[in-house]
């Protein structure tokens, strides 16, 4: 068979630009997107998609070149997800929540050409470009707004998307990538660990990651789809393209409101959502009217990001979500690894099956391999569910890279093959991951490894608990110690003393890993993407024992 070879029939590279084009076909009449008192079906969100794509080469944007939005989860945001690899050029999505500072790095560091701002933001994308260097060319500004927001464009911006769109071809011929590894987005860390990278993903591994988001999730045709999870988070997990993909119904939710959230629920009979673990405490938060009120239909949750708590899992069961956990980065464009579920489980007592869904769990269908390994060694550790490793993976989903830094794309993506998490796991006997850390959050207390996760899970058990986080402290004789931040709900009128929380500790955990110190908050430090802030944790920590002037320098 050695004669036979590749064709132009059946090498056309993978996109996923082709599922609208497919859906607009078979479900063209079909509801695809739904806001406020605004709905689109799959025929006008693909012409619109054209129409954006052809207006955005008209005005200059070339192949490969970066076109940047900053907007919540508004229809505009959906499409642009489309349009732009469309017209050839790299979607990169900026985190609303950022600082005017951070995005005019992201701005410069991305060569942005185009900027397409919500109109709330005008003001922090008008500051951030503002400080740009004076030697780099202003991107061109276009205004996105609600369709019931009729004040005029300000005179810095080229005009509005709407009035973009009236300029576009709804029969563009759109620009198909000359290879399946040309860059479709550029996505940009968190930076919950260290300064953000830009993380790219090509036209490949966006289709496979889609695919693998809808199958594993077993998401079926025509699903009701409400937009918790922002779109610019990992491009929604890469499920902007994967409900265009089976044909769903997009419900766009510009912000996050818990009651809000349950009525669009029971208003569209939505069936599926994700939620990182902080979003999904909110939601089952009982001080919340509607969190108290059972679910007439399941609806689906997929939550990331985070350990979700097995008390947390507990809560959104008992009001009739169907909870299931994945784990993925940035640099793998989505969840490469879930905790697939077995029928056998269900009999199980209902904390038993909290603690299983805690687990992160295996791959997924689109990845070669994921591994817990020996940092020192590269060998894979014990199935015991306790010695701890890096996670490694390998597949189709991962990054081609870090955008202008080759040093960083080595450190984590070697000669070996691998790419390094940086998150520590153990795995379990039935090949079943669950991280407990990441690893600059391993607390190591007189040489015993303290995962900063366990210990917090148990914290979330205390009545009331509605965030926890634990950090290392230093300590004179035992190198450090954990040091606990609890939050309560506002259930609680009368807060626990700190013992309390240590005795609580102390019964259900080794003495070594128990807070040496508990500090009370009313809120946590989070990241823009809703991670709580670590390091300012550590800070506080050290601050305690240190005093301000020694750990800042720290």
């Amino acid at each position: 068979m050695d004669e036979l070879k590749p064709t132009r029939a059946n090498s056309t590279p993978l996109t996923p630009l082709s599922f609208l084009e497919r859906t607009a076909l078979v479900y063209g009449d079909c509801l695809s997107i739904i806001y406020n008192t605004t709905t689109y079906t799959w025929s006008e969100t693909r012409h619109r998609c054209l129409q954006a794509a052809s207006a955005i080469t008209t005005i200059g944007i070339k192949r490969k070149q970066v076109v940047s939005v900053v907007a919540p989860n508004v229809p505009a945001a959906y499409e642009l997800h489309f349009a732009v690899p469309m017209a050839g050029a790299i979607l990169n999505n900026i985190n609303t929540r950022l600082n005017s500072i951070t995005i005019s790095t992201l701005l410069h560091h991305s060569e942005s050409k185009l900027v397409f701002v919500y109109h709330e933001l005008c003001s922090l994308v008008l500051e951030a470009v503002s400080l740009l260097p004076s030697e780099h060319p202003h991107p061109l500004l276009i205004l996105i707004s609600d369709n019931d927001d009729n004040s005029p464009t300000p005179g810095e911006f080229w005009g509005s998307y709407e009035d973009l769109l009236k300029g576009g071809d709804p029969m563009f011929k759109w620009i198909a990538p000359e290879s399946e590894w040309d860059p479709i987005v550029l996505n940009y860390t968190s930076g919950t660990t260290s300064s953000p990278k830009g993380v790219v993903h090509c036209h490949r591994g966006t289709y496979i990651s889609a695919l693998d988001a809808v199958m594993d999730w077993s998401v079926p045709k025509q699903a009701v789809y409400l937009w918790v999870l922002s779109m610019f988070h990992v491009n929604g997990w890469a499920f902007t393209w994967g409900m265009a993909a089976v044909g769903a119904t997009n419900i766009c939710l510009r912000q996050f409101d818990g009651a809000k959230i349950h009525d669009l629920i029971r208003r569209y009979q939505v069936t599926h959502l994700c939620a990182a673990p902080v979003v999904l405490n909110m939601l089952t938060d009982k001080s919340n009217t509607a969190a108290t009120q059972i679910l007439d239909h399941p609806v689906h949750v997929l939550t990331a990001g985070s350990p979700p708590p097995a008390s947390v899992i507990l809560r959104a069961e008992a009001l009739g979500f169907v909870v299931s956990h994945g784990y993925g980065l940035t640099e793998t464009g989505g969840v490469t690894v879930s905790c697939a579920w077995k029928p056998k489980w269900n009999g199980l007592p209902a904390n038993e099956r909290a603690q299983l869904r805690a687990r992160q769990g295996v791959r997924t269908l689109a990845m070669t391999a994921v591994v817990v390994v020996d940092p020192t060694t590269n060998k894979p550790v014990s199935r015991d569910g306790k010695t701890i490793g890096e996670i490694v993976q390998r597949g189709s989903c991962i990054m081609l890279g870090y955008f202008k830094n080759p040093q960083a794309t080595l450190n984590c993506m070697g000669d070996d093959g691998w790419f390094r998490t940086g998150d520590l796991g153990v795995m379990h006997t039935d090949g079943y991951i669950m991280i407990k850390d990441r690893s600059k959050d391993i607390i190591i207390s007189g040489g015993e490894n303290i995962s900063s996760v366990e210990v917090e899970s148990v914290l979330y058990t205390f009545p009331g608990v509605n965030e926890a986080a634990v950090v290392a402290q230093p300590h004179e004789f035992w190198g450090e110690t954990p040091c606990a931040f609890v939050c309560f709900n506002t259930e609680v009128k009368v807060r626990p003393t700190e013992k309390e929380i240590i005795d609580f500790c102390r019964d259900r955990l080794p003495h070594y890993m128990v807070p040496k110190k508990v500090i009370f908050k009313d809120d946590l430090p989070k990241t823009a993407t809703g991670k709580i802030k670590k390091l300012v944790l550590r800070e506080i920590a050290r601050a305690l024992i240190m005093g301000p002037a020694k750990s800042s320098r720290l």
